[in-house]
């Protein structure tokens, strides 16, 4: 049974957790991949209002737009010719929808999510799947949240042109190199170059307003590309940035370890980003910590905005409490409900939501720079309709996100939106597995 009246939104948890041993990296990475997974596709189940139920018979309760529009792929064709391939070789795409209007010289491109491969085992993996081969990609995708082409469901860009650019790379569009025994080539920065060409070619060149997001794997790579769209456009084109759900924290584990710092190292290693990563941070820190978006954003000239919910619940899952930190189960459920969690585990919480708001105090203070930091456990909340704009939205003092963002994004007002501490939040749409 769900209280409603929480927005709690209960999502399946696809497939049962895996047990995964401290010693089987593989073992970890496969968890993390199927994470994102059942993050991403459960947003793929969701056509209408009330209880559904998928293909595994788990029940999920949510609220989206019924008949939301289905937007083709495009293959990048030629992109190959450039060596901008996916993890198995096949071309990269992207979905298109039109603007109109007061929209049609007005592009948002949404750069897709999905996680990372940190070796070879995973890359290969993924490979076999939408996150590593255009084979494998669904070839229509509904526009919903941000990519809404209803005035009443995505107010400030329903009428641009909208793009998602899927991620078949496994390293947020920057990798570069190729590994021939395995079969895998790690084209991530050639993909995001090759989608700008291509889209350039198709009308962007002539865009007076451009916004580049994306979610999760993709807000970090929003984060990592910005300046660079920035630089596509003369300077009489309002080109501004949003990265949502993309602030990965350099945070320790329930264990005292460092999940997440070990699995970028591998990205970074493997997939040879370094060479693509901001000289003003390699200059003076390791690769890895320049992965790591709480030791770039201070530094990015263009406007960026922050979308974040204080308490990923991505991280709270992957990387603060993935099951190699946790042997006993002591957090398991607490991860998974976080109405579950004790008083002590809810003050680890709060101690990483701390950690996020000293992460961005030297990015706050840029008035041209935007933040949504709300107290809920989501994740993604521009893609979803029922957290970007909808009667019963998070919103922080009375705004929800997505006026938030337009609000920022047409410099109608200046936007710093962080919650109070949870639980004081009553807005949230909360995810919460079974």
């Amino acid at each position: 049974m769900v209280d409603t009246k929480q927005s709690m939104h209960v999502l399946p948890l696809l497939g049962g957790s895996p047990r995964v041993s401290s010693e089987d990296s593989f073992a970890t990475a496969r968890f993390l991949f199927e994470l994102h997974r059942r993050f991403l596709n459960s947003k793929r189940l969701w056509g209408g209002a009330g209880r559904h139920e998928d293909s595994l018979g788990f029940s999920l309760f949510c609220k989206i737009s019924p008949n939301p529009l289905m937007v083709g792929l495009t293959l990048i064709q030629g992109a190959d010719a450039k060596g901008a391939v996916c993890l198995d070789g096949t071309l990269p795409g992207y979905h298109l929808h039109r603007g109109y209007g007061s929209g049609a010289n007005s592009w948002l491109i949404q750069l897709e999510g999905g996680g990372w491969c940190n070796n070879l085992r995973t890359c290969v993996y993924r490979k076999k799947s939408r996150r590593g081969s255009s084979i494998y990609m669904e070839k229509n995708i509904p526009f919903t949240g941000i990519l809404s082409n209803k005035a009443e469901e995505n107010p400030d860009f329903f009428n641009w042109n909208r793009v998602k650019v899927r991620y078949c790379d496994g390293a947020s569009f920057s990798g570069e190199g190729v590994n021939q025994a395995a079969g895998l080539v790690f084209r991530g920065q050639r993909i995001w170059l090759a989608a700008m060409e291509d889209l350039m070619s198709k009308g962007m060149r002539n865009a007076k307003e451009a916004l580049l997001s994306g979610c999760s794997a993709g807000g970090l790579a929003s984060i990592l590309h910005c300046d660079e769209f920035r630089e596509l456009f003369p300077s009489s084109t309002k080109v501004k940035c949003l990265a949502d759900a993309g602030m990965f924290l350099d945070a320790a584990d329930v264990s005292g370890g460092h999940t997440l710092r070990n699995i970028y190292q591998g990205v970074v290693t493997l997939q040879g980003v370094q060479r693509n990563l901001p000289s003003y941070c390699t200059s003076h820190r390791d690769p890895t910590s320049c992965f790591f978006p709480e030791n770039l954003v201070a530094n990015i000239k263009t406007p960026l905005f922050l979308l974040n919910a204080a308490y990923d619940a991505w991280q709270v899952q992957a990387s603060l409490c993935p099951p190699s930190s946790d042997p006993r189960n002591e957090w398991k459920e607490c991860s998974l409900n976080h109405a579950k969690c004790s008083a002590e585990q809810i003050r680890f919480f709060q101690n990483f939501r701390n950690h996020m708001l000293s992460a961005i105090k030297g990015f706050s203070t840029s008035k041209q720079n935007g933040l949504f930091i709300n107290s809920c456990f989501a994740h993604c909340q521009s893609e979803r309709q029922d957290t970007w704009f909808a009667n019963d939205s998070p919103v922080i003092r009375n705004k929800a996100v997505a006026l938030a963002v337009g609000d920022w994004y047409f410099d109608r007002a200046e936007v710093k939106l962080i919650d109070c501490p949870y639980p004081c939040d009553q807005s949230c749409h909360h995810l919460v597995f079974h």
